[in-house]
């Protein structure tokens, strides 16, 4: 066990530990910006359907229903402005984290393999080459990347942490180069539909891929759009020479979604709007703690999508983790998420209306 183990870096949230003390010593309590978690109700019509269908004492299967994929790939046709997408083209995952962790030892990528993602990112992206003993690096453009022996590009548009969102054209050259070099290209654009000074694209899109889906797989979520981080439901869409013997490698593992949870994920995506509902609850926080963070004397970058504000003082994260937990307020330091993040904090939009508000209050004295 301590082989495997010994491969993955110190769980960075453990460092916390007495930032959230402090901040929880507060006379009027913590408020908890720090992870991404959501904190509104799951949306009525998906509890309703996840009931219905709770007497299921079969065994789902790893693909999901015909329901579920009619569901996924309607949703992607009509969101992400993809065409001709069949079932072939998508997989139900259990959540996007443990596809992250474990798709580089699905493709069977070991040592000598290279795998790369963005220098400010999602630190499982990292844990999926360890675990594989995969190599690995960090890009600012993939595209000046070595391509000789690099398996897999990860893109993340929009970004976690720092919200920046790829242009269209960027997506399109960045698809074309992965594309040239024969590198198989995987975009997390899990905070998508969360675009507030920018229209995040997805690499689905004809104008970015040129109508063929060769080469490329997107990743989605249903955890931050419907709040249902919860029901760990997430899917993949793309490449069918990619998908199908991801779909076999997932059938001997077991790595099924549950037949409740596929159920709710039909009633999700088939309905937006309770989608609008939860992004205008984002967008009033988002507006608030923007306006108080840059009162305080806060520089905000990027941001322009997604749950956070990527935010600095110009000094050490964690004097700025320290600084805030003193006001009873908890964020999580930039250098979790890479070096160049080592002066930013990630304020996640993600606590109560009146949580945010007490934030504001204790910013502004």
């Amino acid at each position: 066990m301590s082989a495997v183990s010994d491969r993955l870096p110190t769980f960075p949230w453990d460092k916390l530990t007495p930032f959230k003390a402090t901040a929880a010593a507060h006379p009027d309590g913590i408020v908890d910006l720090s992870v991404g978690t959501p904190v509104d109700p799951v949306p009525e019509l998906v509890q309703k359907a996840l009931v219905a269908a709770a007497d299921s004492p079969g065994y789902p299967t790893v693909w999901g229903t015909p329901e579920l994929r009619d569901a996924i790939t309607g949703w992607v046709e009509r969101r992400l402005g993809a065409r001709d997408v069949t079932h072939r083209h998508v997989l139900p995952i259990v959540g996007s984290k443990e596809l992250v962790a474990w798709l580089p030892t699905q493709l069977g990528l070991g040592p000598g393999d290279r795998v790369a993602f963005p220098r400010l990112a999602y630190p499982t992206y990292e844990v999926g080459a360890r675990l594989a003993r995969a190599e690995y690096e960090d890009y600012d453009d993939p595209t000046e990347l070595d391509p000789e022996g690099l398996k897999l590009l990860w893109l993340n548009s929009p970004s976690n942490p720092t919200g920046k969102v790829l242009s269209k054209a960027e997506l399109t050259r960045i698809v074309a180069w992965a594309r040239e070099h024969g590198v198989l290209l995987f975009s997390d654009e899990c905070y998508l539909e969360l675009g507030w000074e920018a229209e995040p694209v997805s690499v689905l899109h004809p104008d970015v891929n040129g109508g063929s889906y060769e080469g490329i797989v997107a990743v989605h979520s249903l955890s931050k759009r419907s709040n249902l981080a919860g029901y760990r439901a997430a899917f993949l869409a793309g490449d069918p020479a990619v998908l199908a013997p991801l779909l076999e490698i997932r059938k001997h593992g077991g790595m099924m979604t549950s037949a409740p949870t596929q159920a709710a994920v039909i009633a999700a995506l088939g309905d937006d709007d309770h989608v609008r509902v939860q992004r205008e609850r984002y967008a009033a926080r988002r507006a608030l703690l923007r306006a108080a963070l840059l009162a305080h004397g806060f520089r905000i970058e990027h941001s322009e999508a997604s749950l956070y504000l990527w935010a600095t003082r110009g000094e050490s994260c964690w004097d700025t983790v320290a600084h805030l937990a003193e006001r009873g307020i908890l964020v999580a330091p930039g250098d979790f998420y890479g070096p160049a993040g080592a002066q930013f904090v990630r304020v996640a939009l993600t606590a109560t209306d009146e949580r945010v508000r007490a934030a504001v209050d204790r910013l502004s004295k």
